[in-house]
């Protein structure tokens, strides 16, 4: 199964007929897909589940009427157990960046949590599923798909939010603090917890 958000709202593609959703369920046809995007774009759609006879090339086809980016992110934990939060655009998120040519899921994503926090030693410790979401830039619809990965950080510094990323915050959460972050947050990250 794939999930894959606009605006919080899900597109749900899986070779499962009888799962089990309050969405509309439609069998896979390429021609429909940005019907389906527009329809949520513009509130006419809170979701849709589409049914795959083969969820591999179901996939496959679907990317293909979108430019795909890349990106890497992380989910790190302290030595007290709280969670690495970054505050932008009045959401809570992870921290998370775009893929750079030549390089791997695993070494952006490490990049991408120290650029955007001001934190440094972090260790991965496994691979985190992997979310899906579509915006829109220049007129476009952008397909974004990120890696997500399990981070342990022994760092006791200040952290320093990524101002010109537009990031607000960036602040280890407790178990109370994850909670309302979470929220506050996307649908896709709530996909990591």
């Amino acid at each position: 199964m794939y999930k894959v958000f606009i605006n919080d709202c899900p597109i749900i593609l899986t070779a499962n007929k009888n799962f089990s959703t309050k969405f509309k369920k439609v069998i896979f046809n390429e021609k429909e897909i940005f019907n389906y995007v527009f329809d949520i774009y513009e509130d006419k759609l809170e979701g849709i589940c589409i049914v795959c006879s083969d969820l591999i090339k179901c996939w496959s086809k679907f990317q293909t009427h979108f430019k795909v980016q890349k990106a890497a992110g992380g989910k790190v934990i302290n030595l007290k157990n709280e969670i690495l939060f970054i505050y932008r655009f009045n959401k809570w998120d992870l921290p998370k960046g775009k893929i750079e040519k030549g390089e791997s899921a695993e070494e952006a994503a490490i990049r991408e949590v120290e650029e955007e926090c001001g934190i440094e030693g972090l260790i991965i410790q496994n691979k985190l599923p992997t979310t899906h979401h579509i915006f829109e830039y220049n007129n476009k619809f952008i397909l974004k798909t990120t890696y997500w990965f399990l981070m342990k950080s022994t760092y006791k510094g200040a952290l320093e939010p990524q101002a010109e990323e537009g990031i607000e915050i960036a602040k280890f959460m407790n178990k109370n603090g994850t909670e309302e972050a979470l929220s506050a947050t996307y649908e896709n990250i709530k996909l990591l917890f």
